[in-house]
């Protein structure tokens, strides 16, 4: 079957990126750890059996440089769940069977987490999430069409995965749930171990946290 590994991605421009994570972390700083984080990301996903197709929003040169073996198509206008929507329908038209879309927050996440979705999707589940600890997903897989599972969802929120579960079942599709795991998304998820980790395969996030200096993790560690 023809598999797609999407990214959902920005250009990291201080202030457009990772603000929640500002303070402790400056503006700079968390454009800084967004690009590695997304880098890592990409080089991770290429040891896949996938195409790697970028959902870019922003300029489009950074894509060109740093991805230069992936697919660009810039995101749609409107909200979330339109951009995805129409990532899907866009995958679907290019030919791809079983199609996985992930963002750039989760940099050390297992491969074999990712593996497992397509299996799934090939094994006749209609849609796969990867459920997240604040509620969302760290991860959504198609196969076929999408109904109206990115459809009335409250993003942000805790309801996000609950509810595109009932959107799924509503639209008369079989879904599976892989592994719980994280998104850096607040400045508490920076000491999550597993982001230190030698063998997390995200060198350059790894790096930007050991250069961070001892008065910032100070104060990401007083506020958990």
């Amino acid at each position: 079957m023809k598999r797609a590994l999407a990214i959902f991605a920005k250009t990291p421009i201080p202030g457009l990126v990772k603000t929640r994570l500002s303070p402790p972390l400056s503006l700079q700083q968390g454009a800084e750890l967004y690009r590695c984080m997304l880098l890592d990301t990409i080089a991770r996903v290429q040891k896949l059996n996938a195409d790697t197709v970028l959902f870019y929003e922003g300029e489009s040169d950074f894509f060109h440089k740093s991805a230069p073996h992936s697919t660009l198509m810039r995101q749609h206008d409107g909200g979330l769940g339109t951009r995805l929507e129409q990532a899907f329908d866009q995958l679907a038209q290019l030919g791809y069977d079983s199609s996985v879309v992930i963002g750039s927050d989760a940099p050390d996440l297992p491969l074999v987490y990712l593996e497992d979705a397509f299996a799934r999707l090939e094994g006749g589940s209609d849609t796969v999430f990867g459920p997240a600890s604040d509620g969302g997903y760290y991860l959504v897989g198609v196969r076929g069409g999408v109904g109206s599972i990115f459809q009335g969802i409250p993003w942000s929120t805790a309801k996000v995965l609950e509810t595109s579960l009932k959107q799924a079942q509503a639209s008369g599709f079989s879904s599976t749930l892989l592994p719980p795991w994280y998104d850096v998304d607040s400045y508490q998820d920076l000491l999550r171990p597993g982001l230190s980790d030698p063998l997390n395969g995200a060198p350059l996030t790894r790096s930007f946290l050991a250069h961070l200096c001892p008065e910032t993790l100070a104060q990401t560690a007083d506020a958990v």
